[in-house]
């Protein structure tokens, strides 16, 4: 009967760690074009799908479109985002070139990476008031009984403490990646 909860708890951690990946850490990262669509014949696709994409330096981003004709849409796509970079191209591909993270943009990307981590947090809370309403629910329609209503208000707690540990690990160790210099 947990395990709903104990699923929606995951998904919440995952959608955290999938926006962690869009964070650049100053480093070339292909995820970060993750939620990049380009206009292809008229449909919002996502890059990944209209282009080979490759990380050639350790600052360098390659975009190889597989229809020539789409470079002007990846770059339209690039400029229309929020990733603040300018894109270049050499007639066959898009090339990104990240420049070094500056100590004020470090402690910007460190506060959002806060700010996103209290949002899951937030996130799991409402999944154990939830879980926590539902076996309130059961308890008085005498489904469960009392020992049983504790017993699983324990382990939704014990659930909630873990998932809150592991996006605090996580916001960690993202923090940590981007100070470093």
């Amino acid at each position: 009967m947990l395990s709903q909860y104990e699923n929606k708890m995951t998904k919440a951690l995952d959608n955290l760690l999938s926006e962690y990946a869009g964070i650049r850490a100053g480093r070339a990262n292909p995820h970060i074009l993750d939620k990049l669509r380009v206009d292809y014949y008229g449909s919002p696709t996502p890059m990944q799908q209209v282009a080979n994409i490759t990380v050639p330096e350790a600052r360098t981003l390659m975009i190889q479109p597989w229809e020539s004709s789409l470079i002007k849409e990846i770059e339209k796509a690039i400029m229309n985002s929020d990733l603040g970079i300018t894109p270049n191209n050499d007639g066959k591909c898009v090339i990104l070139n990240f420049p070094e993270l500056t100590e004020e943009r470090r402690k910007d990307l460190s506060k959002d990476i806060k700010k996103k981590g209290e949002a899951a947090k937030v996130a799991v809370r409402n999944i154990r008031r939830d879980a926590n309403d539902a076996l309130k629910k059961m308890n008085k329609a005498n489904e469960i009984s009392e020992d049983e209503l504790k017993t699983n208000e324990d382990k939704v707690q014990k659930m909630t403490d873990k998932f809150v540990a592991d996006i605090d690990k996580a916001v960690e160790e993202k923090t940590k990646e981007i100070m470093t210099v």
